[in-house]
């Protein structure tokens, strides 16, 4: 199968693996699914492998698409022969096939086409030919009403030798392959705009010069920022005379010929007009699009770290979204996440200055509530006077013991002021959703950040300047992956949440919120069947990724799917116990021989995935929330001294080093070659989003904000 090996050629991996995962995305199976449940038909494929073969089928089939629309082109015009068809069927390469193309793609009329109904395409062929002819004199028999004189037709002559020379196949592979290996990037300032405040953060980059193929994914997208905002002027060049001799060596034939000059001249024009600007921009673009891929892994590496961060679980929370003129916002949560109650309190200067008394009524205001509401944990929002909050309920002498958290806020206003926002709270203001969300985030962080944009929670570089969809695209994927990993509480889902899940979608969603509020709560994964336009296919991708907890059957608040439940209960009559006596008993989970439960459609491996469930049902696999202190002694960048020693919260990775929070409104930067001892190449591999780090203070930049720190103590 041409597809299959198409594939083959981009992964190592079997023809039969690759095949059934064909198969199974063209029965409309999801992802999560595929990876998770049909192990022993797709040889074990993780999530990666089988989103890559997904997203390589597409590639073949958009390449197919092209293929077809090139061909019937060029039949439309009565030039498709033989040969060239196979040419073009056999290719696989978008670059080849255009190249092949490009004789017969429409354009606007050229200095060739002209000089070709001027009828000088004979002389040109001749001087193509390099033959002994005397092209100078043979040019006067081509002088018309429209071509003066020779020096016309000779010009004439030269513009469809250049044109044919810019459609030769193997020229122009030839020189993108040498703008692959040898192309350097050139940046010139714009001498006008040079003094421009906002000009400023670019000055590295006012005349800069490095190899494209080695200018890392964050230094290419800040150099074409700044020609988009009109601050320098990008160049992509490589060495001319090296470009001139290698389409010389193509394309001379006779060094002794009379054409020999003409064709000379063609061939610098073809360079300089037609060939230099099309393979220059070609190659800036596929180096835009590897800075955009590394850029968008990082993002979605870091999304996806910010969605499996550990929750605290089912807990009651009182969040705090700090302030000090406009106090601090106070709302109480239970155990679900519902809002109880909310209150504003002006615990900081300006107020507290004014009402002496503000601090200690705050004071005794939170302790009420905390236990009014019966509070277990606070949490407080990092922005605007968050340490000064932090520092104030830690002052509180409370009856119990009540853990207390900082926790990010990124996104919180995007949310407070979204439509899912509105719908959840349509008659609180921003100022309570966005307190909402900060202690929920405390809860589960996965359920809350699924509601705000991902590109609003920022925890990636230069995410406007990349590819827009494919970006949106592999964000999708990355919160996709992260809900059906963990699972989902059917009957305390959002329907932003329930949107992710393995074969639902965003209607889907809102009709099983619709019936779960019609009919209350669901009592076991059948009834899902009961909701309006839920059929078998979305059944059978979804059911296994939803929980139910305390429901009919023990098996539906766990990752085995349904279709393996009498699988199961085999095995609990075979060592004569009841389902739930089987589940969690890892002493008879130990004896059962897993291949004496293969079946047709389930095999060893399926097998052995159940029964690493019923060993732990339902297991989360994000680790318990920490509690984590900054430095008392460090509140703004002026208490910062080169040498000290900080705990910090990793809060943004890129491709050059990592931001730390050291509890003051500017993060610190360890760049990529402070992060440990030795070369390192990958900053994750060193350290993870929101991960608790020890830092050493290199240097202080009070003037620019900036913050260089080291981890290497």
């Amino acid at each position: 199968m041409i597809q299959t090996q198409f594939i083959k050629n981009l992964v190592a991996t079997a023809d039969k693996n690759i095949e059934a995962t064909l198969k199974l995305l063209s029965e409309d199976c999801t992802i999560p699914f595929i990876s998770r449940y049909r192990k022993d038909q797709t040889g074990n494929l993780d999530e990666v492998q089988v989103e890559t073969i997904a997203k390589l089928s597409k590639q073949y089939d958009e390449i197919i698409k092209r293929k077809e629309s090139v061909l019937k082109s060029i039949e439309e015009q009565g030039q498709l022969s033989a040969e060239l068809k196979s040419k073009i069927e056999k290719s696989f390469d978008l670059h080849e096939i255009e190249d092949l193309y490009l004789p017969y793609k429409k354009k606007k009329k050229t200095r060739a086409d002209v000089a070709r109904e001027n009828g000088l395409e004979p002389l040109a062929n001749l001087i193509l030919a390099q033959t002994n002819d005397d092209v100078d004199f043979l040019a006067t028999q081509f002088i018309n009403k429209n071509v003066i004189n020779e020096d016309e037709a000779l010009q004439g002559a030269r513009d469809i030798v250049a044109e044919n020379i810019n459609e030769n196949i193997v020229v122009r592979q030839s020189l993108r392959r040498l703008f692959n290996r040898k192309a350097i990037i050139e940046t010139k300032v714009v001498k006008k705009k040079a003094d421009e405040e906002e000009a400023q953060k670019y000055k590295q980059y006012f005349d800069w010069t490095e190899p494209i193929s080695k200018a890392p994914s964050h230094r290419l997208l800040a150099m074409l920022r700044a020609e988009n905002e009109g601050f320098i002027k990008i160049k992509i060049d490589v060495d001319s005379d090296e470009a001139y001799d290698l389409i010389d060596e193509l394309i001379i034939k006779n060094g002794n010929s009379p054409s020999f000059s003409h064709v000379q001249l063609a061939i610098e024009d073809s360079y300089k007009r037609l060939l230099y600007p099309a393979i220059s921009n070609e190659t800036l673009q596929e180096a835009k699009a590897k800075a955009d891929k590394t850029a968008i892994d990082v993002f979605t590496n870091n999304l996806g770290q910010l969605l499996l961060a550990p929750p605290l679980g089912e807990k009651r929370i009182l969040a705090i979204d700090p302030g000090y003129r406009s106090g601090c916002k106070i709302v109480c949560l239970d155990e679900k996440g519902d809002l109880l109650y909310n209150e504003t309190i002006y615990p900081h200067q300006p107020q507290s200055r004014i009402n002496s008394g503000e601090t200690t009524m705050a004071m005794k205001k939170i302790k009420s509530m905390v236990n009014a509401y019966n509070i277990e944990a606070i949490s407080i929002g990092n922005g605007t006077a968050s340490r000064e909050t932090e520092f104030f309920i830690k002052k509180i002498a409370f009856d119990k013991p009540v853990q207390v958290f900082v926790v990010s806020e990124a996104g919180a206003s995007v949310y407070s002021a979204s439509k899912i926002a509105r719908d959840e709270f349509p008659n609180f203001d921003v100022t309570v959703r966005g307190s909402v969300s900060i202690g929920r985030r405390l809860s589960d962080p996965l359920a809350e950040l699924v509601k705000i944009d991902p590109k609003s929670i920022g925890v990636g570089q230069y995410q406007h300047d990349v590819d827009q969809t494919k970006l949106k695209e592999e964000l999708d994927n990355t919160v996709i992956r992260c809900v059906n990993s963990v699972g989902i509480n059917i009957n305390t889902a959002s329907k932003s949440l329930l949107s992710y899940v393995s074969g639902i979608g965003e209607k889907m969603a809102e009709n099983i919120v619709a019936y779960r509020q019609e009919n209350g709560p669901f009592e076991d994964r059948k009834q899902l069947k009961k909701v309006p336009r839920l059929g078998e296919k979305a059944y059978q991708q979804a059911a296994a990724f939803i929980r139910i907890k305390d429901g009919k059957n023990p098996l539906d608040n766990s990752a085995v799917h349904p279709e393996a439940y009498g699988i199961v209960e085999k095995m609990a009559k075979d060592l004569r116990l009841k389902t739930n006596e089987l589940i969690a008993n890892k002493e008879k989970i130990a004896s059962i021989k897993p291949e004496n439960y293969i079946t047709n459609d389930i095999g060893i491996l399926g097998i052995k995935d159940i029964l690493k469930e019923l060993e732990k049902p339902g297991l989360d696999p994000r680790k318990a929330a920490k509690i984590f202190e900054f430095d008392a002694n460090v509140k703004t960048i002026k208490d910062l001294r080169s040498g000290m020693i900080l705990p910090g919260i990793v809060n943004n990775i890129t491709a050059f080093g990592c931001f730390v929070d050291i509890g003051i409104k500017e993060s610190g930067l360890v760049h990529i070659s402070q992060l440990k001892a030795g070369f390192v190449s990958d900053v994750n591999e060193v350290v993870k989003l929101h991960q608790h780090v020890q830092v050493k203070v290199i240097e202080v930049d009070e003037d620019r904000k900036r913050i260089q720190l080291t981890m290497v103590i």
